[in-house]
Formats: structure tokens, sequence, C-alpha cells
């Protein structure tokens, strides 16, 4: 990923150059048997994929230079713009590139990830979640008072959020923009009802050290909601709540701007689509903000089925992640037991699927296989084959990947490949996740 100097990113890009001097040893999986290189070094000389261990994670830079260019495109031919979760990667070089690519802020969902941002150098923020913490709150407002390029913007769902939050505040400085976060009857966290909403907005107006900045919800969480004709009216329905909370609220704002964040990854076209032709050019300026986070790698199978391409309403995406595994051993005709498992892989959703395999040696191979795994134990998964494969002990299986929020905190350290399609990858950079 570049880091083409620019004001706006001189913290984050220097807390990475700084990240350049961290040597790749034994405390990240794959990269032991090195000769304890640093990142830098990776980035000015590459290595090939098959000098690290397996299993190992990888991230396609290819994949993830088109995702982002199509997903900025697709925003600004409608008028919306991107905040994306953090928490997806929680990578700062991956941050970098979305920021460089237009993104206006990075969505956090704790004050854990909260703190991290900052310290990554990020100067606008948006915390998707209530932010309740008395030392968070206090620690919030201090930095809003000590730096007049931080922007920050919280949720609020209840009077009692509002009061807790009011409260904690200890420093003399601008108020905490919040806005009203607007739920759904057996949803997540929001005011289930516009008038709930309206009563939580009027404590914020009476609170002096809250700002009410405008109204937020995540439909994704909203049951019934799925990528089929039923699914999206829900979503639709919901997003349509939002709006008319919003309608009763307008002239009532206390910020220069106002802001409508919706949007995951599922179904971020319904978003632009419903609360999209509201941005106002007249009067307060409205800025509807998605959050979507997994764009940026994609995966092989959860969000491959549901994004919004698929009933062509959203830009093309391309997975960018894969593990590596060995197989281990072929104790069965028909079975092979490979090195990754539930500590290496993600499986809340899907199992992995095999879309290569690879023999190593002085010349690597692509070697044809038909596999699927069936089952993972901690650090191994049962991978099942055709009785006459070719698949060997010591060849490696590139596997495709579910729902990249489970991937990433299982790496500390992910190599950036050149490409994950060719025969063996070559390294570029590595990315640090904080998790």
């Amino acid at each position: 990923m570049g880091t083409a100097p620019s004001s706006r990113f001189a913290g984050l890009e220097a807390f990475l150059a700084a990240q350049g001097q961290e040597r790749l040893d034994w405390r990240y999986k794959g990269f032991g048997a090195l000769a304890t290189p640093s990142i830098d070094q990776v980035r000015a000389e590459g290595l090939p994929l098959s000098a690290l261990g397996t299993p190992m994670m990888t991230i396609d830079i290819g994949a993830v230079a088109d995702n982002l260019l199509s997903m900025a495109a697709w925003c600004s031919e409608r008028g919306v713009t991107l905040a994306p979760h953090g928490k997806t990667t929680m990578a700062p070089v991956l941050w970098l590139g979305q920021l460089m690519a237009g993104c206006t802020a990075i969505t956090v969902a704790n004050g854990s990830q909260l703190r991290a941002a900052r310290a990554f150098g990020v100067t606008a923020l948006q915390l998707a979640n209530e932010l309740l913490d008395p030392a968070d709150v206090a620690w919030v407002a201090a930095e809003l008072a000590a730096d007049p390029v931080f922007t920050f913007l919280s949720w609020v769902d209840s009077v009692a959020a509002v009061e807790r939050m009011s409260a904690a505040v200890t420093t003399d400085g601008p108020p905490i923009p919040v806005c009203v976060e607007v739920g759904a009857a057996a949803g997540r966290t929001g005011a289930r009802t516009a008038a709930a909403a309206l009563e939580v907005a009027a404590a914020v107006r009476a609170a002096p050290r809250l700002a009410l900045a405008g109204v937020a919800g995540y439909e994704g969480a909203v049951p019934g909601a799925a990528a089929d004709g039923a699914g999206l009216q829900a979503v639709d329905d919901f997003l349509g709540l939002m709006l008319a909370v919003h309608q009763q609220l307008d002239g009532g704002y206390e910020t220069e701007r106002i802001t409508l964040t919706a949007g995951g990854s599922a179904y971020f076209d319904r978003v632009a689509a419903v609360l999209g032709p509201f941005v106002r050019t007249d009067g307060t300026p409205v800025d509807v903000v998605l959050r979507s986070g997994a764009y940026v790698v994609h995966d092989d199978l959860h969000y491959s089925r549901i994004t919004p391409s698929t009933r062509s309403a959203g830009p093309t995406l391309r997975s960018a992640i894969h593990v590596w595994a060995s197989v281990l051993s072929r104790p069965e005709h028909d079975l092979v037991i490979i090195d990754a498992g539930r500590r290496d892989l993600p499986f809340d959703i899907d199992l992995p699927v095999v879309l290569a395999a690879r023999r190593n040696g002085a010349d690597p191979q692509l070697i044809p296989v038909n596999a699927h795994l069936t089952a993972l134990n901690d650090q191994h998964a049962f991978v099942r084959i055709d009785s006459d494969s070719p698949l060997q002990v010591g060849d490696v299986l590139k596997l495709g990947l579910s729902h990249p929020c489970t991937a990433f905190d299982k790496w500390r350290a992910i190599p950036m490949v050149d490409s994950a399609d060719a025969v063996d990858p070559r390294v570029t950079d590595v990315a640090l996740t904080y998790f």
C-alpha cells in the first residue's frame, strides 16, 4: 500500500513508518524461520510466500486496490460518503489505503478500538456504539479539547445514556457530537420507536456537554433482513424509520453538518437508495455516511453471496484474503489433514473452501485438486479428497474464507502479496493488526 505524504494522514503515515522497524520473528505465526528481517526489509526486497511457514493468511494487494477504487466510485456516483468499520481488519496499513481512496473517517466499535485508532494517528473517527464508560467519555472530551483537527461522532439510544455521558465530561471544550440511534424491535441497540428517539434527542439538546449531530442505525441487525424481496423490504422499512426521525428532528440539530449513518456490508445499496436522496445542498448539509467494512478485502463465501452486486446494485468486489495450509498427513485414501484449524481460520458462518493446491520445490507448481473441508480442530482441519487425488504430504492448499471480521483477529502479522493467483506469490508488505 502506498504511503504518499499528506498532512491529513501524517499521523497514520508516521505510525506506519515506525512500524517498518518491527522485527518479524517467532512472535508472529509463520515468520519464525526467517532471519528476523524487519517489515521495511520485506517492503524493500520482497520474498516468495513459500519462504514463510504455514498456516499463513495473506492479503492480495491487487484485489484490495480494485475494491478501494470500485467502492469509492460507487459512493461518489450516489453522493454518499464512507466511514468504513475499522474493526473488520484493525490493520492501520489498510485503513490508510481506505482513507487515501476517499473515506472520510474510520468507524470503530468500542473504547479499546477508539484508543487504538487515535494511537495510530487517525484524526476522524465514528464510534458506532454507545460510549458509556466514564473514563472513555472523559478521554474523548479531552482529546477534542486538545486537538482541533480531531473529529468524533458517537451514538446514544436512551436518556440514561445521555445522562451518563454528560456527567462523565470533566474537560472544558467543544461538546461531544452524538447521533440518536434508531433500532428495531427484537433487534440490537437503538430506540425502538420514533417517539423514543425524539425523547433521546430532547435529552441531548438539554445536555450542555453533548451536541445533537444526526441519526444512526444498523440495518443488518433488523429481524428478517435478507437479500430477497421480503428481507430487503424489512431493511427499507427500518431505513424509513430512521428517515422519519431525521425529518422530525430537522431544524433541531446542533452541529454544522448533519449525519445520517447506516450501511453494513450487505445492504449498503439500500441505504444509498433510501437515505441518499436526502443529502441536502441548501441549509445545513446532510451527509449520508455508510460504514461498510468488509468490502476492502471481501471474501469467497459469506459476503460473496450477499453483497449488493449479486442483485446488480453494488460495486464488483474481489476476495483478497486467503489462508495457505500444508498437508500434514494422508491417513486415508480420501482424507488429508492440514495444519490450519480454529486458531487460524474463521468458522462462525462457513468452513473455508479449497481453491487451489501448490507443490513446493525448486520449481513450485499448481496441482489439480478437488477437495472440501469437513471439520476443524484447534490446529488441524479435515479435508476430503478424491481417492485418486495427487495430493501428498507437504503440498500446500490455498483456502478461501468466509467473514473477514473473524479472520483478521486470528493474525497479528499478515503478508501482503502481489497476487494470490500466482503459483508462489511475492510478499511486498506486512499488515500488523491490533485486536
